[in-house]
């Protein structure tokens, strides 16, 4: 298992604006933003239900993990999907502990549990 998923009562633009809600009242930001609906529709011409990746940024976690392990940058941001399938909204999150665990960096540990626990306070509190 690599993420924690939910599903949603809400509509994916209501999903979405409490996933942001959520992240921020637990001290991230969104740093990065990818439409894959509109990217596909884009690039591809294709069709496709609404799907969006937030790339959650919590500055304090990242600059103890980048101090730890400075090549952890490949392993950030944290992901966060909102996603519609069958006609339900879905919200995901990556799992810290399983990425961050791929650096063999036992620091790093605590530190993933703690952002894992937050994460999905997140998707808990934006379902």
């Amino acid at each position: 298992m690599y993420s924690y998923t939910k599903e949603s009562g809400k509509s994916f633009a209501d999903a979405e604006a409490a996933v942001r809600e959520a992240l921020k009242a637990r001290g991230f930001g969104v740093i990065t933003e990818i439409d894959a609906q509109r990217t596909v529709k884009e690039k591809l011409g294709q069709d496709m239900l609404p799907y969006k990746i937030l790339g959650a940024c919590n500055p304090q976690f990242a600059h103890k993990a980048m101090t730890a392990e400075p090549g952890i940058g490949v392993l950030l941001p944290c992901n966060v999907l909102i996603r519609e399938d069958a006609g339900k909204t879905v919200i995901s999150c990556i799992l810290p502990t399983v990425q961050l665990g791929k650096a063999d960096n036992p620091s790093l540990l605590s530190m993933a549990e703690d952002v894992e626990r937050l994460l999905k306070q997140t998707v808990d509190e934006a379902s």
